[in-house]
């Protein structure tokens, strides 16, 4: 199987999920990791035809839809069988460019047909910008895996609501008052 045929695939099981509400899925979206501006106007201002905008294409994104906007709040880059160290200082650095635009969404990999092989080391070395890895088995996710994926893509939908809220009403009088933050470490062994 190719891999975007794997990724539509992925795609089309996680589109017959309960993600949330006003929560969809599609596949290879051009997302802006770049607005370069050429100038201003005479109040300092920014003209929207000064503004170029840089895209890569993603191999999946989960995105909230309503009231007329679109919200990324996951993108997911998706591999078949190994990973390179070249893959995944590559899908870092998209996620980390990804996150200069829009700083709240959560970036992923998954990675389909790994037999029984654990995620791979160059991933944790060089995925810095990684906020989750998943590795399935074959190319079809057994229930076990599907439950687990929705599970954690759940979370990180929350978790990207929440870092949006959070960015978005820092200087409001009125925000919520927080006095922690930890990221959690979540880790998941194989079955033997």
């Amino acid at each position: 199987m190719k891999e975007n045929e794997w990724t539509k695939s992925i795609c089309e099981l996680l589109k017959q999920q309960d993600l949330g509400e006003n929560i969809y899925v599609d596949v290879l979206k051009k997302i802006p990791y770049a607005f370069e501006i050429s100038a201003f106007d005479e109040e300092w201002k920014v003209n929207e035809e000064n503004v170029d905008k840089t895209s890569f294409e993603t191999d999946m994104v989960i995105y909230e839809k309503a009231n007329g906007k679109i919200v990324p709040r996951v993108i997911i880059e998706s591999k078949i069988g190994t990973v390179n160290t070249h893959d995944a200082i590559t899908y870092s650095h998209k996620a980390m460019y990804h996150k200069n635009v829009i700083p709240f969404v959560r970036y992923g990999i998954m990675l389909g047909d790994r037999e029984t092989y654990p995620l791979p080391g160059r991933l944790f070395r060089h995925g810095t910008n990684f906020d989750f890895l998943f590795s399935f088995v074959d190319c079809i996710p057994s229930e076990k895996e599907t439950a687990m994926f929705i599970e954690m893509l759940k979370r990180e939908i929350k978790y990207s609501c929440q870092i949006e809220e959070i960015l978005s009403n820092s200087r409001s009088r009125g925000r919520k008052r927080y006095y922690m933050l930890q990221k959690e470490f979540h880790l998941e062994e194989m079955d033997d």
